[in-house]
C-alpha cells in the first residue's frame, strides 16, 4: 500500500525495518535495557541494538522465553553483548529487585526502551507525554539528551493473544493516533 512505503524527510518510510534505521550507527559503549524483549517488538529491538554494538540488558517477565530469545541473538549475532533479566512490571517488589540487581551490575544505562505493560494503549500515550515533557525540561536545563517517542505502526504482535475479540485467524487490528498534542479531538486512524 502506498501509503506505507511513502518515504518521509528522513529518508524512511512506514516499511523501513528497524536494520535498515540503524544503519550505520555503532552503539558501542552504550547499555540498553529493553523491557517485553522475550517477544515482538522487544525481540527486534533487543537484536538490532545488539547488532549495532549495544550491551542490551532483556527485562523479561518470563526467564525462559528470555533465554531462548538470548541464546538466538547470541547465536546469530556471536559478538553480540546480551542479558537476560528478571522484570515482572506488574510486581513494584520484582521492579525493585531489578533496578537493584541493574545498579550492582555496574552497567551504564543509556537507552531504555519500554515495550510492555498491560494497559497498553494508556502506556503508549504515557510514553508519548513523558517524553514531550521530558524534552521539554531537558531543554530547559540545556542539556544536549533528546527524549523520543514513537508508535510502531502495524505490525503483527501477540499483544493480543489472550483477547477474545482478536484471535490466531484474524487479521491484525491497526489502530494508531495521528497527533501527539493533548485534544479531545485527536484524529485516530484505524482498520482490520
Amino acid at each position: 500500500m502506498w501509503l506505507f512505503s511513502r518515504k518521509g524527510a528522513s529518508g524512511f518510510s512506514a516499511s523501513s525495518t528497524a536494520e535498515e534505521v540503524t544503519q550505520g550507527i555503532d552503539g558501542t559503549g552504550l547499555t540498553a535495557v529493553v523491557t517485553g524483549a522475550s517477544s515482538g517488538i522487544g525481540t527486534e529491538t533487543a537484536r538490532v541494538l545488539a547488532l549495532r554494538g549495544v550491551h542490551v540488558v532483556m527485562a523479561v517477565k518470563n526467564m525462559t522465553a528470555g533465554r531462548e530469545v538470548k541464546d538466538t541473538i547470541a547465536k546469530r549475532n556471536p559478538n553480540a553483548k546480551i542479558d537476560a533479566m528478571e522484570l515482572d512490571l506488574s510486581s513494584l517488589a520484582s521492579v525493585r529487585k531489578f533496578a537493584a540487581d541493574f545498579i550492582s551490575s555496574g552497567l551504564p544505562l543509556n537507552i531504555l526502551m519500554y515495550n510492555s505493560l498491560s494497559a497498553y494503549g494508556q502506556s503508549k500515550l504515557a510514553n508519548v507525554l513523558h517524553a514531550k515533557d521530558l524534552a521539554r525540561r531537558l531543554k530547559e536545563d540545556e542539556v544536549a539528551i533528546t527524549a523520543n517517542s514513537l508508535h510502531p505502526g502495524a505490525i503483527a504482535t501477540n499483544l493480543f493473544r489472550h483477547s477474545n475479540l482478536i484471535n490466531g485467524r484474524s487479521n491484525c487490528l491497526l489502530c494508531g493516533i495521528a497527533s501527539t498534542n493533548y485534544r479531545e479531538d485527536w484524529p485516530l486512524f484505524c482498520r482490520q
